[in-house]
């Protein structure tokens, strides 16, 4: 069951890509299909369906087969995700990804994927509704067992992780058959 969560998790990090504003993806199933990576990301297609046609991920696209993921990805979900660019992976320390996909190191690869993905479909009405009721955070469990907290600042939703980094949500509400993707514009790391 950890293995097909942690597939799914990274299946719905392929799924985003860069953009700005919360207001650019679509805000329900019924809404406009929003780009991502240059591509549809069609409500009514998994994760690794819509994937395949981002351009913008090829990092996490390495980073799926580098995990050995690939044939338990388009398992139902549903999940949420905050899913980096490839940008945001170009970001980290040089070396850093390259180190990651190394064979000896995909351990720690799944848990730098699964910590960007929570168990259940939070959308930004959601995620809203959680951090008023945290009074003023959430904190969200993710698929690797760590937390992540958001909050709100501005009409932007921010995500922070468990060494003090934050990402901003830069497009909400991807839905897919089989969750919701929440671009963000920093990989978020485990403690």
């Amino acid at each position: 069951m950890k293995k097909l969560v942690i597939a799914l998790g990274v299946s719905v990090l392929l799924g985003a890509c860069a953009g700005s504003g919360m207001s650019n993806a679509s805000s329900s199933n019924s809404a406009a299909t929003p780009m991502v990576g240059g591509a549809a990301m069609y409500p009514t297609k998994d994760i690794v369906d819509n994937a395949v046609n981002s351009k913008d991920h090829t990092t996490l696209v390495a980073a799926v087969k580098a995990a050995d993921l690939v044939a338990t990805l388009k398992s139902p979900g549903p999940f949420t995700v905050f899913a980096p660019t490839n940008a945001s992976f170009a970001a980290l320390p040089a070396g850093t990804v390259d180190t990651l996909l190394k064979p000896e190191n995909k351990a720690t690869l799944t848990k730098v994927l699964t910590y960007h993905v929570v168990p259940g479909r939070m959308d930004s009405a959601a995620l809203t509704s959680a951090i008023n009721a945290g009074g003023g955070k959430a904190l969200l469990k993710t698929a690797s067992g760590g937390t992540l907290t958001a909050t709100m600042s501005g009409g932007t939703v921010w995500v922070t992780d468990a060494k003090g980094g934050t990402a901003a949500v830069t497009i909400a509400n991807v839905y897919q058959s089989n969750g919701v993707i929440h671009v963000v514009n920093k990989v978020l790391l485990p403690g």
